[in-house]
């Protein structure tokens, strides 16, 4: 998944002003304790990084 997608997804979900700040501030610890932002730049896949965000937030599996 490229992260032009996932940043789709995100905002999507959850709203472009959100998903900004949901990206950028809630700490995932499926993600390791970072947030999505670092994941993304830390080099995990964005796939993975949105099915972290899926579970956290209880994304249905329909959107997943």
């Amino acid at each position: 998944m490229r992260i032009t997608v996932f940043r789709r997804l995100m905002a999507d979900e959850f709203g472009p002003g959100r998903a900004q700040v949901l990206s950028r501030d809630h700490v995932l610890s499926g993600l390791g304790g970072r947030t999505v932002d670092q994941a993304l730049t830390a080099g995990i896949p964005a796939k993975e990084v949105w099915r972290e965000v899926c579970d956290a937030f209880d994304v249905p599996r329909e959107r997943r």
